[in-house]
C-alpha cells in the first residue's frame, strides 16, 4: 500500500471543525485507520472510531479503485489538539488478534492546534444617513494581514491593514440596511466577527392593488425584507369601519406563512364580499410593520363588455344608416 494522498496539519480556532482526508493506493485494496496521539506527554495512540467523542468525530470511507478516508470533528476544544495518523495497509493478518502483520502499517500524520477563540467587539454608530459597524479584536498577538466586511454572501470592502480593529460605512438608514455583517480577520486561522443591524419589521405589499375574476382565487402577498425576520404573521379586511382577522379555519381563506413572506388565497371570489383593503401585519423581537392590498372582483362577462360595446356601436351605426336611406328624398324623379 501507499499513499496518494496525505492529511495536512492545520490550525483551527475552538468551537470550529476540522476536517482531514488521506488517499492510499495499492493491491488488494488498503484498510485505512485513523489513531491519535495528544500532546500530553503521558497520552497513548488511541484509534479513532466513527461516533467517538461524544458523536463530535466522523468517519467516511470509500472502497472501490482505491481507500479514500476523511475524519471530521466538530466543536473543537483544546483536548483536540494533537497529531493524527492516517494508517494504511493490505496485508491479510492487519487485524489478527494473534498474529503480527507480515506487512507493517504505513502511516501518514498531521498536528492540528486548537487556539482559543479571541473575542470581537463589535458597534453599530447610527449618523445623519449614515450607518458605521466596527469590530475590534481581543487578541494583539495574532498576525493580521487584512480584513474584510461580507454581507449575503457579498465582499463589500477588503484591505490589507494589520491593525486589530476594522470599521465599515454605510450610506442611508437602519431600515434601509438592516441584516447580517461579517467581519474577518485575515489570520491563520481566519477570524470572524458578527454585526446585526435589526430593526422592527418594514412589511411592504408585493402589489398594492390586485384583480381578480369572481368564482376564482385571489391571491395577496406581503413580504419583509428586513432583519430579523417576522415571527408571527396576521391578516385583516376592512370593512365598515371595523377591521376583522382572517383565519384558516373559515373555509374560504387560506394562509401561508415562512419567514419573511405571508400569502392570503380567498376562495371563490365574490364582488359583494371580497372587494375591499386588506392588511397585512408581521411582527417581530422589536415590534410590528403592516401594509395594505387593495383587491378588486370584476364579474365574469367583464370580459365580454368592450365586444358587446362595439357590437352595439355597429347596431346602431347600421340603424342610422338605414333610416337616413329610407328618409333620403331621390335626386330624380323616375319616369
Amino acid at each position: 500500500a501507499g499513499f496518494i494522498k496525505s492529511p495536512l496539519s492545520q490550525k483551527r480556532l475552538a468551537q470550529d471543525s476540522v476536517e482531514l482526508y488521506c488517499e492510499a493506493i495499492g493491491n488488494p485494496i488498503p484498510e485505512i485507520q485513523w489513531w491519535f496521539e495528544g500532546n500530553d506527554p503521558n497520552e497513548t495512540h488511541a484509534q479513532l472510531w466513527d461516533g467517538a467523542r461524544q458523536d463530535r468525530v466522523k468517519i467516511n470511507a470509500t472502497y472501490n479503485l482505491h481507500s479514500t478516508s476523511t475524519i471530521s470533528i466538530a466543536n473543537l476544544t483544546a483536548d483536540d489538539s494533537g497529531m493524527y495518523e492516517c494508517r494504511a495497509s493490505n496485508d491479510p493478518d492487519r487485524n489478527h488478534l494473534s498474529k503480527s502483520p507480515k506487512v507493517k502499517w504505513i502511516r501518514s500524520q498531521a498536528n492540528v492546534f486548537v487556539i482559543e477563540r479571541p473575542e470581537i467587539a463589535t458597534n453599530v454608530t447610527v449618523g445623519t444617513d449614515k450607518v458605521t459597524l466596527s469590530c475590534s479584536i481581543s487578541a494583539p498577538q495574532l498576525s493580521i494581514t487584512g480584513h474584510k466586511w461580507i454581507h449575503k454572501e457579498k465582499t463589500l470592502q477588503e484591505d490589507s491593514n494589520s491593525g486589530a480593529s476594522t470599521s465599515y460605512t454605510i450610506e442611508g438608514t437602519l431600515e434601509e440596511h438592516s441584516g447580517i455583517y461579517e467581519c474577518i480577520f485575515e489570520a491563520n486561522p481566519q477570524i470572524k466577527g458578527q454585526v446585526n443591524i435589526s430593526v422592527p419589521p418594514q412589511v411592504t405589499a408585493y402589489k398594492k392593488s390586485e384583480h381578480g375574476n369572481e368564482g376564482d382565487t385571489g391571491v395577496l402577498t406581503c413580504k419583509n425584507p428586513s432583519y430579523p425576520a417576522v415571527t408571527t404573521w396576521s391578516w385583516h379586511k376592512s370593512g365598515h369601519g371595523v377591521s376583522a382577522r382572517l383565519e384558516n379555519a373559515s373555509g374560504r381563506y387560506i394562509i401561508k406563512s415562512s419567514g419573511n413572506k405571508t400569502e392570503l388565497r380567498i376562495l371563490k371570489l365574490d364582488i359583494e364580499q371580497d372587494t375591499g383593503d386588506y392588511f397585512c401585519n408581521g411582527t417581530n423581537s422589536l415590534g410590528t410593520g403592516d401594509a395594505t392590498v387593495s383587491l378588486r372582483v370584476r364579474s365574469r362577462l367583464a370580459a365580454l363588455w368592450p365586444f358587446l360595446g362595439i357590437v352595439a356601436e355597429v347596431l346602431v351605426l347600421v340603424t342610422i344608416i338605414f333610416i337616413y336611406e329610407k328618409r333620403r328624398k331621390p335626386d330624380e324623379v323616375p319616369d
